[in-house]
């Protein structure tokens, strides 16, 4: 087979790993894997009340109307605002569903390699827990079954996050190691499990408690990287909601909703660092996903002062809060630009991974001149931005 040809010229002839992308879910993709004795539970799309939706067990809506989280039209026309809402699966570009069209689109747009993400169950496969345990498992199993077929079908040029059963730490641990087996290279979690009641009335702990170490464990023994996209709990998926006031016109309050989600994933990043949780586990690698650069600096800057000033230095992290960002975590940009290489310096250059948020609302669809974006940066240190630090995270040989 010849190798692809890439038109990598808006990223100055560099290879390029994009590392936030999602899929528009296959109406089969459960459907066409299931047992029989699941078929009709597991999630499918069908017409209830006259409108085609996404449905889970007998009757629980996961999406209504079935709406595709894609803004590129089939002409490859990127609809403006929120035109998507109104689209059906038949209206988008089949580069967001289908495998053949999206490595077609990837060599347009000169990508080498895309790290994947789902839609229907959540960013963090949080929805999947609205049914009982065996459903839910299976659910999130045969996604992770489906994701291993689209990798390879991609001629590995696709990478999909593995979905975890995170009500569970013991189902958590044989599912890491079941997808390492499969050749997965990245995890993706719900950030907030505490909040998930179990049939016992008792909730989860937080990730930070030892409940959750043999889960770590794993992740260490496979060298996976744990991936919290924006929106990965009920509680942090807001992008219309309450961040708006209720006289702002909808479009302006998904803005700033939009706007918010990427800022909410300090709670996330700050949780894990004053847990202790990487003074045990040295070696995990997590990434903060869809979230941007900017805000990260101030975070860990005001972090480190609060932790001075209140006293809380008490508690004895063997590093400043600030220094766990450049030894344990990673973070993705797409639109940034007025700042930009400050900021990549400001957090480590090995710290920065690029990415498109591909075919989604706010995607850098199609990609501006990046070689001029990281005008400033080396050609070594682009190599890493564009491409190498992801090599790296996501053990991806280019």
């Amino acid at each position: 087979m010849n190798a692809p040809v890439l038109d990598r010229s808006v990223f100055g002839g560099r290879k390029v790993i994009d590392v936030d992308t999602h899929l528009v879910e296959p109406f089969d993709l459960w459907s066409s894997r299931a047992p029989a004795a699941m078929k009709n539970r597991l999630p499918r799309v069908e017409v209830k009340d006259g409108i085609r939706s996404w449905i889970i067990d007998e009757d629980k809506i996961l999406s209504k109307g079935a709406v595709p989280a894609c803004t590129i039209s089939k002409e490859g026309v990127k609809w403006p605002g929120l035109e998507f809402i109104q689209k059906q699966i038949e209206d988008v570009d089949p580069a967001a569903y289908s495998v053949k069209e999206r490595v077609e689109i990837m060599d347009k747009m000169g990508i080498d390699a895309q790290i994947v993400y789902p839609n229907i169950l959540g960013f963090g496969g949080q929805a999947a827990v609205q049914v009982d345990g065996e459903l839910r498992l299976a659910t999130v199993k045969i996604f992770n079954d489906a994701m291993a077929e689209m990798q390879a079908d991609s001629g590995n040029r696709m990478f999909p996050m593995a979905m975890l059963p995170w009500w569970d730490v013991d189902e958590s641990v044989k599912e890491i190691e079941r997808v390492h087996q499969m050749g997965l290279k990245g995890l993706n979690i719900n950030s907030d499990p505490h909040n998930f009641t179990r049939a016992d009335g008792t909730n989860l702990p937080d990730l930070g408690q030892e409940y959750w170490y043999p889960m770590w464990e794993a992740c260490e023994a496979t060298d996976l990287s744990i991936n919290f996209h924006i929106g990965a709990s009920e509680e942090s998926m807001d992008f219309v909601g309450a961040q708006g006031w209720p006289g702002l016109h909808q479009d302006m309050r998904s803005g700033l909703g939009g706007a918010m989600l990427f800022i909410n994933n300090g709670k996330t990043m700050g949780n894990l660092i004053l847990s202790g949780l990487l003074d045990r586990f040295t070696k995990l690698k997590f990434v903060s996903v869809e979230s941007g650069l900017g805000w990260i600096p101030f975070l860990l800057e005001a972090i480190d002062y609060q932790m001075s000033e209140t006293g809380a230095n008490a508690y004895k992290l063997q590093k400043k809060p600030s220094e766990y960002f450049k030894t344990n975590f990673y973070a993705c940009f797409w639109f940034e630009r007025r700042n930009l290489v400050h900021d990549i310096r400001q957090l480590g250059v090995e710290n920065c991974l690029f990415e498109t948020d591909y075919p989604h609302p706010i995607c850098l669809y199609p990609v501006d001149n990046m070689d001029t974006a990281l005008e400033g940066l080396t050609e070594g240190e682009k190599n890493l931005i564009l491409s190498g630090n992801a090599a790296r995270v996501y053990n991806i040989d280019l």
